[in-house]
């Protein structure tokens, strides 16, 4: 994991999108989307069913890693309200595991907003957001809000060019007062880091995080400065 700060707060982040804050022991992660494939498999569209089990074992992974004493988890952890009760049975007892082991909190999202049982289900406890330490966590990133602030929804990608080659990598979103997570979820997609939709809501000198090795990779992504554009050079720098 790669260290960097945010708000006068230390924290390491994987290229995978889990976020460890080192002074609360405490993992964060945005956009699981915990039972996509059965949402869409009731649908008629069919996804391989593992989606779950994949996310969760990469959790328990970084909860064993860091050893986190509490689990942040920014909103659509599950694809719907109903998500946590289709969990598969070892999923499931998986997810007990981790929620009873841990102090482990739910942040609704859009996706599963209206899930009351949760808690019930799946062990927990849920919010719509809260203030930890000076640092508001939230789903969605409301512009208007001038605290320091992590969420997630937007699914933040960035978009590179190296040697003439494309390449895709999750990213973090960072300004001011501003930390937007990517998605840590198996089957979901994400949206340009340069869209105007995140540029609106990480507000001005927004910049692209992407964790690479031990290096903290940072891109411009404001009006003018297209970070699909940039290159990648071998030394590892930004290039922009």
């Amino acid at each position: 994991m790669v260290p960097f700060s945010f708000a006068g707060t230390d924290f390491l982040a994987s290229a995978e999108g889990a976020l460890f804050w080192p002074d609360r022991q405490a993992l964060i992660f945005a956009d699981l989307h915990l039972e996509k494939a059965s949402f869409f498999a009731r649908a008629g569209q069919m996804l391989p069913p593992y989606d779950s089990i994949a996310v969760l074992t990469a959790i328990a992974a970084v909860l064993a890693a860091t050893g986190a004493r509490e689990v942040w988890c920014l909103g659509d952890s599950f694809h719907d309200a109903q998500g946590c009760e289709r969990l598969a049975p070892d999923a499931q007892a998986l997810l007990r595991r981790l929620t009873s082991a841990t102090h482990w909190t739910w942040i609704t999202g859009n996706h599963d907003i209206g899930a009351a049982r949760l808690a019930d289900h799946c062990g927990g406890r849920v919010v719509d957001e809260e203030e930890v330490d000076r640092l508001l966590f939230r789903h969605e990133a409301d512009p208007r809000e001038p605290r320091p602030e992590l969420s997630g929804h937007f699914h933040p990608k960035l978009r590179l060019v190296q040697r003439g080659r494309a390449i895709v990598r999750r990213c973090f979103i960072a300004s001011a007062t501003k930390l937007i997570l990517p998605s840590f979820g198996a089957l979901t997609g994400g949206l340009d880091a340069t869209d105007p939709a995140i540029r609106g809501a990480a507000g001005p000198r927004a910049r692209a995080l992407v964790p690479v090795g031990q290096r903290m990779l940072r891109f411009p992504i404001g009006p003018g400065q297209v970070a699909t554009r940039c290159s990648v050079p071998a030394s590892g720098g930004s290039g922009c």
